[in-house]
C-alpha cells in the first residue's frame, strides 16, 4: 500500500525512486559499472584504514583524519549505492517513508563529517607548513580528538536538522521521487506543504556547514601559499607543495560537485544533470579518495611497500 487516507490528505507510507534511467540495456551496463565502483570503494577505503592502523610511520594527525575520512566515504557511499543497484534490477524501486528518512539522515550526517574532516586536514597542513616548530603542540592527540568530536557533532547537528525538515514535509499522495536516492530537494518537489522555517532549516544548516568549512580550507591554503612563495629554494617550494596536492585534489572534487548541486540556481541545470553529478559525488568520489592518497602520497606508497614486503619475507 502506497498511502493511507488521513482526512483531506493522503499520508504517504513509501516512495518510488525513479533512478537514473528506464533503458533496460543501459540499466544492466550501469549495474555492472557501479557494482565494480562500489566494490573498489569498500576495498580501497578498508585497506586505507587498515594500512594506517598497522603502519607506525603513518601514526600522524594527517593520516588519523584520513582514516576517518575513509570510514566516512565508505558509509556515505553504502547509504545510497546498494539501493541504487537494486533499482537497476527491479521495475519499481520502493523505499519506506521511514527508510527514506534514515537514508537522508545518513547522507546528511556523513556529508557534514566529510566537510569538517577535509577542513581539519587543511588546518593540519597549515600548521605543518606555517608553524612547524609548534606542530607537535597545536596538533597533539588531544587536539586531533577534539577536532574529530567537532566533525561528528556537526554531523549529528546536520542530520538532526534534516530529520526535522523531512518530518515537517506533508505528502498528499504523490510518492514518485525523480532521483536514485532520497535527496531533500526532490522530496520537496513532491510534497504539498508550503515552505516553513522547519522545512528551510536543513538547507540553511547544510549551506552554513559548506560555507564555514570552505572558509577554513581557503584561509589555510592562503597562508600556506604565502609561506611557500617566501621560500627561496625552488626544490623546497615543490617539496612543500607536493604534501598538499592529494588533499587539494580531494577538496576540489568533493566541494566542486557538492557546491554545483546545492548552490547553483535550479534553472541553470536539469534534474537529470543533477542525478548524474550526484552519482559522481555519492559513488565515484568515495572510490577516488583512497586512490588519490595512495597514488599521490609517497608516505602511503612507502608504507604499503613495507607492509607487502613483510608479507613476502616474514
Amino acid at each position: 500500500m502506497d498511502s493511507l487516507g488521513d482526512g483531506n490528505h493522503t499520508a504517504v507510507t513509501e516512495f518510488i525512486l525513479l533512478g537514473l534511467t528506464h533503458d533496460p540495456v543501459l540499466r544492466v551496463f550501469l549495474f555492472i559499472i557501479i557494482l565494480c565502483i562500489y566494490l573498489v570503494t569498500i576495498c580501497g577505503n578498508l585497506c586505507t584504514i587498515l594500512l594506517i592502523r598497522v603502519s607506525t610511520q603513518l601514526h600522524h594527525p594527517m593520516y588519523f583524519f584520513l582514516s576517518h575520512l575513509a570510514f566516512a566515504d565508505m558509509i556515505f557511499s553504502s547509504s545510497v549505492t546498494p539501493n541504487m543497484l537494486v533499482n537497476f534490477l527491479v521495475d519499481k524501486n520502493r523505499i519506506s517513508y521511514h527508510g527514506c528518512g534514515i537514508q537522508l539522515d545518513t547522507v546528511a550526517f556523513f556529508g557534514a563529517v566529510e566537510c569538517f574532516l577535509l577542513a581539519a586536514m587543511a588546518y593540519d597542513r597549515f600548521v605543518a607548513i606555517c608553524n612547524p616548530l609548534l606542530y607537535s603542540t597545536k596538533m597533539s592527540t588531544q587536539v586531533c580528538v577534539q577536532l574529530l568530536i567537532v566533525a561528528y557533532t556537526s554531523g549529528c547537528f546536520n542530520a538532526s536538522s534534516f530529520t526535522v525538515s523531512f518530518f515537517s514535509l506533508v505528502f498528499c499522495g504523490r510518492n514518485t521521487v525523480n532521483h536514485f536516492f532520497c535527496d531533500f530537494a526532490p522530496l520537496r518537489e513532491v510534497a504539498c506543504s508550503e515552505d516553513s522555517v522547519l522545512i528551510l532549516l536543513s538547507p540553511f544548516t547544510g549551506g552554513s556547514i559548506l560555507v564555514f568549512t570552505v572558509i577554513v580550507i581557503a584561509v589555510s591554503y592562503i597562508y600556506i601559499l604565502i609561506t611557500i612563495l617566501k621560500m627561496r629554494s625552488t626544490e623546497g617550494r615543490h617539496k612543500t607543495f607536493s604534501t598538499c596536492t592529494s588533499h587539494l585534489t580531494a577538496v576540489a572534487l568533493f566541494y566542486g560537485t557538492v557546491m554545483f548541486i546545492y548552490m547553483m540556481p535550479k534553472s541553470s541545470y536539469s534534474t537529470d544533470q543533477n542525478k548524474v553529478i550526484s552519482v559522481f559525488y555519492m559513488v565515484v568520489i568515495p572510490m577516488l579518495n583512497p586512490l588519490i592518497y595512495s597514488l599521490r602520497n609517497n608516505e602511503i606508497k612507502g608504507a604499503l611497500k613495507r607492509q607487502l614486503g613483510r608479507k613476502r619475507f616474514p
